[in-house]
């Protein structure tokens, strides 16, 4: 799967919004004493402009820019012979950017998201304006060998379920998810004492509390 499968799988930029909000809000409860959690976000992360975010640690992430415009989206995987980095220019794999209309070039160039020479971190794009009736992308000729990485980049929001969550965070964590915690987080109700204790007995919910509003997510 490509980033043209993504285009067609990925939710409405409201529906985008609060699942990242939601991811974000459980890593905090999962994972309170991290200060590089997997998934972030930020309601303020510039002027105009919230951020939804992927890193592994590993090199590879995502970015999705939320603003009154729609939202633009940005995965790297950092192995993929796509990269920036794999090719003697350092540009941006043919077709990737090419396409990205005027409202989102400032974030296709973000430096936040670039290395040091200004080269961006990209192997897979996405937009969606306001005006758009799905998301829009390059036109990109794969390499024979390897892909863009969008499949598993953007797993967790092609599969916007709470058992795909459920999954994914039990492996990543090496410990039981509770599924009903975790489907309260997605419906986007409050996080409570009692979802946090199910989720992480570990924890309180005055100790998260300030990570979890931090991200926009509501607290009770």
């Amino acid at each position: 799967m490509t980033v043209y499968d993504v285009a067609r799988r990925l939710p409405a930029v409201a529906e985008l919004r609060v699942l990242c909000r939601a991811l974000a809000a459980l890593d905090v409860v999962l994972d309170p004493g991290s200060e590089e959690r997997h998934h972030r976000y930020d309601p303020a992360w510039a002027p105009g402009a919230e951020l939804g975010s992927m890193r592994d640690g590993s090199g590879n992430e995502y970015s999705i820019t939320f603003t009154a415009a729609g939202a633009f989206v940005r995965g790297f995987d950092h192995e993929s012979p796509m990269s920036p980095y794999a090719a003697d220019d350092e540009e941006p794999w043919p077709g990737v950017l090419d396409s990205v209309p005027e409202v989102f070039r400032d974030w296709a160039r973000e430096p936040a998201f670039s290395g040091e020479f200004g080269t961006p971190h990209v192997t897979a794009c996405l937009w969606r304006e306001n005006h758009d009736t799905g998301w829009r992308h390059g036109v990109v000729d794969f390499p024979e060998h390897g892909d863009d990485g969008a499949d598993w980049l953007f797993a967790l929001l092609t599969d916007p379920t709470p058992e795909a969550f459920q999954d994914w965070a039990r492996d990543y964590y090496a410990t039981p998810i509770d599924l009903d915690a975790v489907r309260h987080v997605y419906a986007g109700r409050p996080v409570t004492a009692s979802v946090v204790t199910a989720l992480n007995p570990a924890t309180t919910l005055a100790a998260v509390a300030g990570g979890v509003a931090a991200t926009g997510y509501p607290v009770a």
